[in-house]
């Protein structure tokens, strides 16, 4: 990477929380520095995180982090000619914080260098672009640190799938999957065969059979899906087709809800188990109270994506 020699550093102000704050960056080859100051004495430097990562040193005004981009779950875009790398600076306050939670989007942009070429599978995050929404979703390491390290999986081990959305200038969301198949082609048609994994608007019906299940959440903007490698297709290419659903997160009810089985329990809420009878319909057809149009309306927004080709191996 040090024979990057072009960059663009973007910083993107998600929350008016942060309007105050002076950050500078500095991105280099293959490291980034982010020095974020304020001059508010109510501020606590220490709940500051870019990506998965602390802060590298800090004050009681200022944060900075020097980290290397393979490092934090930062999001690593491939276009034409452009290296991208993106993550989040998050502040998550405590309850009745007189400050409020904020993101701000950081974002490398190098000129890619005519020597440089993937490796022949480099995981990478897929991702789809929908008005002021930015969706990703790719293949992670066991533990939810990394990329995957592979796209073949034997029969029975863990498939972990992270999604996120970029919220940039929105308000702040939930991000749901509201359905995921399994299927042998990248796109899907009359003939495909089909495994499902997640049906009836948040309920991943899979793990009722298995040990798959959705991880505890890290921040809103993320979902973590563990699941069981499954007897579809074994051998061959299998292509993961998921309607993601970025809403309000006080909206949560019926038909936006995240739900997954625990054997001897039953049905769980992710987001608040002490509402788990939201996911009482998972047995049944869950349907919405009211009428909304979720694509464009005000409450959120859908977007399709593919994850893919992997293989499951016997």
């Amino acid at each position: 990477m040090a024979s990057l020699w072009y960059c663009v550093a973007v910083l993107g102000l998600v929350a008016r929380g942060s309007v105050n704050a002076d950050m500078k960056l500095d991105c280099k080859g293959g490291f980034v520095t982010l020095v974020w100051t304020d001059g508010r004495s109510q501020m606590d430097t220490s709940l500051l995180r870019l990506g998965s990562c602390f802060p590298t040193s800090l004050t009681d005004r200022e944060a900075v982090f020097t980290v290397d981009f393979n490092d934090c779950n930062f999001r690593r875009l491939v276009t034409g000619k452009r290296l991208i790398y993106a993550n989040d600076l998050t502040y998550i306050t405590p309850p009745n914080s007189v400050i409020p939670s904020y993101i701000d989007l950081i974002v490398c942009e190098f000129e890619r260098p005519r020597d440089w070429y993937p490796l022949v599978y480099e995981p990478v995050f897929s991702t789809y672009g929908l008005e002021e929404l930015v969706f990703h979703i790719g293949l992670m390491n066991a533990n939810f640190s990394g990329p995957a390290e592979s796209t073949r999986f034997p029969l029975g081990s863990i498939i972990a799938i992270m999604a996120s959305v970029e919220q940039q200038t929105h308000q702040p969301l939930l991000l749901l999957i509201d359905e995921c198949v399994a299927a042998t082609t990248p796109e899907l048609q009359p003939e495909s065969s089909l495994y499902p994994l997640i049906t009836n608007k948040g309920c991943l019906v899979d793990s009722k059979k298995s040990r798959s299940k959705f991880e505890p959440r890290q921040k809103t903007s993320e979902i973590r899906l563990s699941l069981q490698a499954f007897k579809f297709a074994v051998g061959g290419e299998v292509f993961i087709h998921c309607s993601l659903v970025a809403w309000d997160p006080n909206g949560l009810g019926n038909t936006k809800k995240a739900c997954h089985y625990i054997k001897d329990y039953g049905w769980e809420l992710l987001d608040d188990p002490t509402h788990s009878s939201l996911c009482d319909c998972c047995e049944s057809s869950c349907k919405a109270r009211k009428t909304r149009d979720l694509v464009t309306g005000k409450h959120g927004a859908v977007q399709n994506v593919v994850l893919g080709p992997l293989t499951i191996t016997d």
